[in-house]
């Protein structure tokens, strides 16, 4: 028996994403839900990385920290990454549209598969300079910066300090204040 084919799955627009209750990301037309709700351990870690790149980049003007927000790439890419830094101003309030310079996915049992392959191969593809994944079982952060396109692994990171160069500014990031 063969894979089933991608023409014969539904695709779904914004103007279709936009009228979904509850949680959603598209990718390339394709619906991912995104309950249940993260876990407890998940949303501590998400908070400590808050914290730590709002105060950060508090004087960097032109960059701002954010929480879940809609990354609109374009009509069937909707994405929701669960900590961003963007060094521009946003178009409106609803999401953006330019990639992040720097985002951390945290995995999970339901979105691992997906936060190390689609969306490392998407943000890779739209030119997020700083793509981090969090382990939260096994206190490690795998950081990954852009270089001539592709993204090259810079450390493995439990209790380092790793700095980033942002558009308009450095931020000096310490993992060891998230476990």
């Amino acid at each position: 028996m063969s894979a089933i084919k991608t023409e014969y799955l539904p695709n779904y627009t914004y103007e279709d994403y936009k009228q979904w209750e509850g949680r959603w990301e598209l990718i390339r037309g394709i619906p991912y839900a995104m309950a249940p709700a993260p876990m407890i351990r998940h949303q501590h870690i998400s908070n400590k990385i808050a914290w730590q790149l709002q105060e950060s980049v508090q004087d960097c003007s032109p960059c701002k920290a954010l929480l879940p927000i809609d990354w609109k790439i374009d009509e069937t890419t909707i994405v929701q990454p669960d900590n961003l830094v963007i060094c521009h101003q946003p178009p409106n309030e609803a999401f953006i549209t330019r990639a992040p310079v720097l985002i951390f996915e945290i995995l999970s049992k339901s979105t691992a598969l997906k936060d190390r392959n689609l969306k490392y191969e998407l943000y890779e593809k739209e030119g997020v300079k700083y793509y981090i994944m969090v382990d939260p079982n096994d206190n490690i952060a795998k950081v990954y910066r852009l270089k001539d396109g592709k993204y090259i692994k810079e450390i493995d990171a439990a209790d380092e300090q790793v700095t980033f160069r942002l558009e308009a500014c450095e931020i000096a990031f310490d993992f060891s204040r998230l476990w």
